[in-house]
């Protein structure tokens, strides 16, 4: 979650194609109840593939990859994760969700820091004592788990209302249950697979049938919050075309990679105009 951490769909395979996507204009405000747009059969199908994609990456690194910074400040690769081992624990357990959380909050109140800085550096400093091999292992086994335990969280727990204090802890956003769970979950650690790339300097594993999804979804976000008119253009496997405004309206236009598009959303480098709305991660 580290990103320094109804209106639209976007989760059929159609909204990927080259050709133009329409979208309506609507703007998120402070009473605005993020949702997550996938039905949760969908959600969960991503979520079981995305730890699979994470665990794969990290069975390549070699030994002196573990050490490599990343783009989340004091943070390693081996730092990563930890974090996101941690997380994955946090989803596929209630107990244990309330574990972290309470010692987060506890920890947040003595430090003055935001509670999910809190949070994460709790999960990693749990894990750094952990052999490198017995980390993969853990992050390998605990992806269905916590697969598992998402499935699980009825409808009602789903559509209940929390306050989400922002990356900064001083912007708060009022999120469902459900936003949490079958998006935010997974695109953590598609953002920290990103980061691990970034920070070896080589190509991010990227489909269309799955990171597409992932893309596309973060882009009607994107347009629900900032609600202007705009014509994106994203390259590479994960891209695609969509525009949104009145016919003949005269909308911002942005090109550029979409692996990169999320990143710049998240925190990870710096936007202007339409690109300096940020999307959670």
């Amino acid at each position: 979650m580290r990103g320094s951490s109804n209106g639209l769909s976007a989760c059929s395979p159609t909204t990927l194609d080259s050709e133009e996507t329409a979208m309506p204009t609507q703007v998120a405000d402070h009473a605005t109840v993020h949702d997550s747009r996938f039905d949760h059969q969908t959600a969960m199908a991503l979520a079981a593939e995305e730890y699979t994609r994470f665990a794969d990456t990290l069975v390549g690194l070699a030994e002196e990859d573990w050490q490599m910074p990343t783009s989340c400040t004091g943070w390693t690769i081996r730092d990563m994760a930890g974090h996101t081992l941690g997380m994955a624990e946090l989803a596929g357990s209630l107990p244990e969700m309330a574990r972290q959380l309470i010692r987060a909050s506890r920890a947040a109140k003595r430090s003055g820091k935001p509670q999910v800085d809190e949070l994460t550096d709790l999960q990693v400093r749990k894990h750094e004592q952990l052999r490198v091999a017995d980390l993969v292992g853990a992050v390998q086994r605990i992806g269905p788990k916590a697969v598992a335990g998402r499935r699980r969280r009825p409808a009602l727990m789903r559509a209940m209302t929390i306050i989400d204090q922002g990356p900064d802890g001083a912007s708060p956003e009022r999120w469902k249950v459900g936003f949490l769970t079958d998006t935010i979950l997974t695109r953590d650690p598609w953002m920290h697979r990103s980061d691990i790339a970034q920070a070896l300097g080589r190509p991010m594993k990227l489909t269309r049938e799955h990171d597409g999804v992932v893309v596309a979804d973060v882009v009607a976000e994107w347009a629900l919050r900032h609600g202007q008119p705009f014509d994106l253009i994203l390259t590479g496997p994960a891209g695609g075309r969509w525009t949104s405004g009145a016919s003949g309206a005269s909308g911002e236009a942005i090109s550029l990679d979409a692996e990169q598009f999320c990143r710049i959303l998240s925190g990870r480098g710096s936007g202007a105009g339409l690109m300096a709305t940020f999307v959670p991660f």
